[in-house]
């Protein structure tokens, strides 16, 4: 059901992205004179419960690459590792510390300058990289001919509401992220909502109390919501997320 469901919609598409896994440094070359745009999308591996581990790296790239397809914007791989020391208790979660994270960041905005792009979007998954912000502000500061902006696509403000009209309790590895593309086979979700925790007590607690606090994982509400709700909002995403390629640049 989710490979027919995934092949529909890459059917329904008019455009198809323009990646950089499949150009070359000459085709990349007159792009940027072109264009001077690109897409990195930021993920995390780190766990959603019952969903991939790779959630977020699955949800960034894929809203980046389909919102990005008929402006023509190339769209970099996705940087997959982020900044997830909260979930470090739980197997399969990778966190990379702050100063590695943004010595990374460095180094890719500084292959992207040199190739001749100025205006980078980040197409963000994941709350725990916001620090690449503040890390984005001090390089343009080095480079003032740049721009970069910081699109969090699941916490923009249509999104979100178009989430909450359906069911305001949703978060972290519940019904919000569970997309054909981010649930595992022959994994079975409970079919009971997850009731809220101790926010406070969770955010003053250690990666082990952290696991114990939550359990499997989700923050809160249901696990699963029907696929025809779930590709609405997901279409909300993919248009706001590509109204932020294109509008208000400086």
């Amino acid at each position: 059901m989710a490979g027919r469901t995934v092949y529909c919609l890459r059917k329904q598409s008019k455009e198809r992205a323009v990646l950089v896994a499949e150009m070359n440094w000459m085709q990349i070359e007159a792009q940027a004179k072109r264009d001077d745009r690109c897409v990195l999308p930021l993920g995390s591996v780190e766990q959603h419960a019952y969903l991939s581990l790779a959630t977020d790296v699955i949800l960034s790239e894929r809203v980046a690459k389909e919102a990005a397809a008929p402006l023509g914007i190339p769209v970099f791989p996705v940087l997959a590792y982020g900044m997830t020391p909260g979930f470090l208790d739980f197997p399969g979660s990778i966190s990379l510390k702050l100063d590695t994270y943004t010595a990374l960041l460095g180094d890719i905005f500084d292959g992207f300058y040199r190739s001749g792009f100025r205006r980078i979007v980040l197409v963000n998954g994941h709350g725990g990289n916001s620090p690449a912000l503040n890390f984005a502000t001090e390089w343009l500061g080095r480079h003032p001919d740049a721009s970069i902006r910081l699109h969090n696509w699941w916490a923009a403000p249509l999104f979100q509401a178009a989430v909450k009209a359906i069911d305001p309790a949703a978060s972290h590895a519940s019904w919000m992220e569970n997309f054909p593309w981010t649930r595992l086979a022959g994994v079975t979700m409970p079919d009971t909502p997850k009731p809220p925790f101790n926010t406070a007590q969770y955010q003053a607690a250690s990666p082990v109390r952290r696991r114990e606090i939550i359990g499997d994982g989700n923050f809160h509400g249901l696990y699963q919501r029907p696929d025809d709700e779930m590709l609405k909002v997901w279409q909300v995403g993919v248009e706001e997320t590509r109204a932020a390629m294109v509008e208000n640049w400086p």
